[in-house]
C-alpha cells in the first residue's frame, strides 16, 4: 500500500474515532447504532480513561531565620524551576493568552476540539506535512502530565528518556488515548482548574516549568499576578515551542538581541515577538484585549530581564558550607535503601520542600567575619584551612558553620583555585567529604571524664613527670606494652587532673591515663557522640589520649556542648521545620539526647575546664570579657599542624580550627595579617562567643560536690630488699610519685632499696622518697644475759666498742650478769659504734641497819 493511501486511511481512522469520542464526550448516555459505530465505541470504551495526576517536581527552598524571625532565602534545588501557583495569583492576561493562543474554544468543548484535530489529522496523515498542533489545553495537560508520570516513576536516565518517548510519540495511538484521557478529564475537573494545571506544568525553556518560574525568571523576578499584557502573551508564545522561543538566548540570530524579522528588519527576539503577536492578534480576535490595549502591545518590544534563579549551595555565600550540610541530610536521611529510587535526592530536587534550619544568622555573620579577618583563603606556602562550627546545648542545633574557603560544587570551578572547594571541613565524609581532623588537646577531655568516672578525684596528686609510659591497661583489644614518651609544650609540670587540664601537660594526661582502661576512655568519648569522620572504628592507643584520631568539628562540638550541658550530649541536628509542597509537615531527623557522664563527673570537667580560661591557662586570650562562665580546652597538634580552641557557655559550643588542609607545615612559624598563625583560633573564639554571649547569655556551671577534691589515700608498697628499678616501677605503678632519697645507713646489702618516706599509707600520688643501703650497718650481738666478760668479748668480736656501767641489783643471780645493752640486741650500728652494756652489781647491807 502506497504511503498516500496509509495516510488516508489514517485519516479516515482518526476521523471515525475522533467522532465518537466526541458523541461519547458531549451526550455519553446517547445510545450509537450500527456495527460500525458499536465496534468504535468498544475500541473507545477499552481505551483507558483514568488519568493519575502525579505531584509535579516542584523546586525546594532552604531557609535561614533572619533576626526579626523572617524566613531568610538560603538556596533552591529543583531539576524543574518550578513554583505551583494557585488561580487567582495568575495575572488574567496570561489566562486570556494560553485560551486564545492555544485553545480559543476551550471553555466550549469537551475536552477535544474536533476542529483543530481533524486539521493536524489531514495536514498529517494525508497531505504528509509536519506534525501540526491541534491538541486542546486539556490534551496538552494530559500529555504534561504522562510526561512527568513517567519521569517521576523511572528510576534511571534511560528510563527517564523512554518515558518521555512513550508520552511524546507521534501515533494514532498515543493521540487516541491522550483524547480519551481528555474526555474523562473534563468530567472530573472544571475548566479552571484544568487551565491553572495547564499553566503550573507547562515548559518554558530549559528547566524552567509552570508561570510562576516563568515570570521570575524571564522578567526581572516579577510574579505571575504581576505580568503586564506583552510580557503575558510573549510567555504564552514560549510554550508552543519553548527551544524556539525562550528569551535567555540573546545570541540567537532568529530569536536574540539582534535578531531579525520576516522582512528583515531588526527586531529583538523576533522569533518570540511573531508568536506572541499572534497572540495578541487572537486575544483581540476573541474581545479579550481592547484594541488600544492590543496596538500597544504590539508596539511593545521584547525585553527580558533574565533573573537566574538561586539554584545550589553556591548562592548561600557564607553559609554555603552549612547549606550543603542540609543537603547531605536530606540526601543520606531520607533514602530508602531498599529500593532503587533515589529517594532523597528526590525530595530535594522535586517535591518542592519549604526547609527552615537551625542556623543564626547574626552567630553566623560573626563567625564569617571571624574567619575572613584572621585567616585568608589561600596562602602561597601551605593549603590553609580553617572553621568554626557552634551548637546550642540541650538541643544540639547548629547555629553557626562558616569556613575560610568559597563553596562550589563545580569541579571546574574547583580545579581553578585553592579558593574555591566543595569538601565541608566541618562535617563527617558522608556529609561533606572530609575525613576529620586530629582534635590535639581538645579530646584530652575524655581522658578527664573517665579519670572521675572512675572515682578518681580533681585534687589527686599523680607523678606528672615526663617519662616513657611502658604499660597500658586495654580491656578492648588487649593491654599496651612499648614505650610513649611525649614531650610536653612547656616546662610546666602538673599533678593534679586541675592543673593538667589548665595547662595541658601531656604526661600528666598519659599518667592519668596510666591509672585507666584505655577502651573505657574511649568509651566515654563515644557516650559524648564522638566517632571517627571517615567511619571507621575509633581507635584508642597511648597516643589517641593526646587526640590523634580524625574527628569532624561539628562532633567536637557537640561533645563540648554535652559537658557544658551537665553531662547530656545531643546529637547536632541542622534542620527545625520541613514542609512539603502543600505545606504538611515531614517530621525532620531529630536529635538525640544521652547521659554520656554523671551529672557531678560533668560538674567536675567543667570545673577543671574553667582554669583554662584563668591567669595561667591556655585559654585566657580567647577570654570574651562578657563575664559570662565559660569551659574551654586548647588543642595543638604535633608540629603545630592544626591548632584549635574549643569552649561553651550553657547556652552555646564553638569549636575553632586553624590548619593545614593537607601537608605538615607548622603554624608556630607563620604569621597572618591578622598576627601568628597559630593564635589566629585566639582571634576568632572570642568573637563569636561575644555575640553568642551577648544575644544568649550564659548560666553559672554547677559545683562540683565534695568527693572531687577527696584526697584518696593507698597503702605504700613494700620495697625494702628491691632494686632501686624494681622499686620505681612498684611505686609508680601504686600510682605514686617516684623520687630517689638517695644512700642510708643499713644492714641490707649495698645499692639494695633499705626504706621508703612515708610508710603505710600516703594519698594516691604522692611522692614517695626511696633510699638504698649503703651496706654500712651490721647486727648488734644480744649479750643480755651473758656475764660481763663474755657479753664484752662477744661485742668486741662483731667489732664494736664496749663500754661498761654498773647497776645496783638486789638479785644475786644478777650480780656480774649484762642485764641491759644500748643500743638493743637484735639492732643495728655501724662497726666501731660503743654498745653500753649495763652490768648488776649485788648491793651490800644498808648502813645502821640491825636488829
Amino acid at each position: 500500500m502506497s504511503d498516500v493511501g496509509a495516510g488516508i486511511l489514517g485519516f479516515v481512522g482518526m476521523s471515525a474515532l475522533a467522532g465518537v469520542l466526541v458523541t461519547a464526550a458531549v451526550t455519553p448516555a446517547l445510545a450509537v447504532t450500527g456495527m460500525a459505530a458499536n465496534n468504535s465505541i468498544s475500541m473507545f470504551e477499552n481505551l483507558p480513561g483514568y488519568l493519575d495526576i502525579g505531584e509535579l517536581s516542584e523546586k525546594t527552598d532552604i531557609y535561614a531565620y533572619a533576626p526579626d524571625g523572617s524566613p531568610y532565602h538560603l538556596a533552591s534545588f529543583f531539576d524543574e524551576n518550578r513554583e505551583e501557583v494557585a488561580w487567582e495569583a495568575i495575572s488574567q492576561y496570561v489566562k486570556d493568552a494560553a485560551v486564545a493562543g492555544e485553545d480559543p474554544r476551550f471553555y466550549e468543548h469537551g475536552g477535544i476540539d474536533i476542529q483543530g484535530t481533524l486539521r493536524a489529522a489531514l495536514n498529517e496523515y494525508v497531505i504528509g506535512g509536519a506534525t501540526q498542533g491541534g491538541s486542546s489545553i486539556t490534551q496538552q495537560y494530559v500529555k504534561n502530565v504522562l510526561i512527568n508520570n513517567g519521569v517521576r516513576e523511572a528510576t534511571t536516565e534511560e528510563e527517564k528518556e523512554a518515558a518521555y518517548e512513550a508520552a511524546t510519540e507521534t501515533s494514532p495511538d498515543r493521540k487516541l488515548k491522550e483524547m480519551r484521557y481528555a474526555i474523562a478529564l473534563e468530567k472530573e475537573f472544571t475548566k479552571d482548574e484544568i487551565l491553572k494545571g495547564y499553566l503550573n506544568i507547562a515548559a518554558f525553556g530549559g528547566r524552567v516549568y509552570g508561570i510562576e518560574s516563568a515570570a521570575k525568571y524571564y522578567f526581572g523576578g516579577k510574579h505571575a499576578s504581576e505580568l503586564a499584557l506583552p510580557e503575558a502573551a510573549s510567555l504564552i508564545a514560549i510554550v508552543n515551542n519553548p527551544e524556539k522561543f525562550r528569551l535567555d538566548y540573546p545570541e540567537s540570530e532568529t530569536n536574540g538581541v539582534n535578531s531579525v524579522n520576516e522582512k528583515g528588519e531588526p527586531t529583538p527576539y523576533a522569533a518570540n515577538k511573531e508568536r506572541r503577536d499572534y497572540i495578541l492578534d487572537q486575544m483581540l480576535k476573541e474581545k479579550k484585549i481592547t484594541q488600544e490595549e492590543h496596538d500597544a502591545a504590539v508596539a511593545t518590544p521584547v525585553t527580558p530581564a533574565i533573573t537566574e534563579p538561586s539554584t545550589g549551595c553556591q548562592s548561600a555565600g557564607g553559609s554555603a558550607y552549612f547549606c550543603d550540610y542540609v543537603t547531605w541530610i536530606i540526601l543520606n536521611q531520607f533514602d530508602d535503601p531498599d529500593t532503587e529510587k533515589d529517594e532523597g535526592r528526590e525530595l530535594l530536587q522535586q517535591r518542592g520542600l519549604q526547609i527552615f534550619t537551625t542556623l543564626d544568622l547574626e552567630l553566623q555573620g560573626a563567625a564569617e567575619a571571624a574567619i575572613a579577618e584572621n585567616v585568608p583563603t589561600t596562602d602561597p606556602r601551605f593549603d590553609v584551612g580553617s572553621v568554626a562550627v557552634t551548637v546550642e546545648p540541650g538541643t544540639g542545633r547548629i547555629l553557626a558553620m562558616a569556613q575560610n574557603k568559597k563553596f562550589s560544587s563545580d569541579p571546574e570551578v574547583t580545579a581553578t583555585s585553592a579558593e574555591y572547594t566543595s569538601v565541608n571541613y566541618s562535617t563527617d565524609f558522608n556529609y561533606g567529604g572530609s575525613s576529620g581532623l586530629q582534635p590535639g588537646s581538645t579530646y584530652k577531655v575524655f581522658t578527664l571524664a573517665e579519670w572521675l568516672n572512675e572515682g578518681h578525684s580533681l585534687t589527686e596528686k599523680f607523678n606528672g613527670s615526663r617519662r616513657a609510659f611502658t604499660s597500658f591497661t586495654d580491656s578492648c583489644t588487649g593491654n599496651w606494652t612499648g614505650s610513649y614518651n611525649p614531650r610536653n609544650d612547656d616546662g610546666r609540670i602538673a599533678n593534679n587532673a586541675v592543673d593538667a587540664t589548665a595547662w595541658s601537660v601531656n604526661t600528666s594526661f598519659m599518667a592519668m591515663a596510666q591509672q585507666l582502661d584505655l577502651c573505657k576512655i574511649k568509651q566515654t568519648a563515644q557516650a559524648f557522640g564522638i566517632h571517627r569522620a571517615d567511619n571507621a572504628e575509633l581507635q584508642m592507643n597511648p597516643s589517641d589520649v593526646l587526640g590523634t584520631q580524625e574527628i569532624a568539628p561539628v562532633t567536637m562540638a557537640a561533645a563540648f556542648a554535652g559537658v557544658a550541658n551537665k553531662g547530656n550530649t545531643c546529637t547536632p541536628i541542622a534542620i527545625d521545620k520541613i514542609l512539603d509542597a502543600d505545606g504538611v509537615e515531614i517530621p525532620p531527623p531529630a536529635s538525640t539526647c544521652t547521659q554520656s557522664v554523671p551529672e557531678n563527673v560533668a560538674a567536675g570537667m567543667a570545673y577543671a575546664m574553667q582554669r583554662t580560661f584563668a591567669s595561667g591557662g591556655t585559654a585566657t586570650a580567647s577570654n570574651t570579657g562578657t563575664g559570662v562562665p565559660h569551659i574551654g580546652k586548647t588543642g595543638t597538634t604535633d608540629g603545630a599542624k592544626d591548632t584549635w580552641m574549643i569552649g561553651a557557655s550553657t547556652k552555646a559550643a564553638t569549636a575553632v580550627w586553624v590548619g593545614n588542609v593537607v601537608g605538615d607545615a607548622n603554624l608556630r612559624d607563620m604569621s597572618f595579617d591578622s598576627g601568628a598563625a597559630a593564635t589566629a583560633r585566639h582571634r576568632i573564639w572570642p568573637r563569636i562567643m561575644q555575640v553568642a554571649d551577648n544575644k544568649y547569655g550564659g548560666d553559672a556551671f554547677p559545683e562540683p560536690d565534695a568527693t572531687s577534691f577527696r584526697q584518696v589515700m593507698v597503702a605504700v608498697p613494700q620495697v625494702a630488699g628491691l632494686s632501686l628499678d624494681a622499686a620505681k616501677q612498684a611505686i609508680e605503678a601504686a600510682g605514686f610519685a617516684f623520687e630517689d632519697g638517695g644512700q642510708q645507713d643499713s644492714n641490707l646489702p649495698a645499692g639494695t632499696v633499705s626504706g621508703t618516706d612515708p610508710t603505710g599509707e600516703a594519698g594516691r600520688g604522692s611522692t614517695i622518697r626511696v633510699f638504698t643501703s649503703n651496706g654500712s650497718m651490721t647486727a648488734v650481738p644480744d649479750v643480755v644475759g651473758q656475764n660481763a666478760d663474755q657479753a664484752d668479748a662477744a661485742l668486741r668480736a662483731a667489732g664494736f666498742k664496749v663500754q661498761r656501767q654498773n647497776e645496783n641489783t638486789a638479785d644475786p643471780t644478777q650480780a656480774g650478769v649484762v642485764i641491759a645493752q644500748n643500743p638493743a640486741g637484735g639492732g643495728f650500728a655501724k662497726p666501731g659504734d660503743t654498745i653500753t652494756i649495763t652490768i648488776g652489781k649485788l648491793a651490800g647491807p644498808t648502813p645502821g641497819a640491825g636488829g
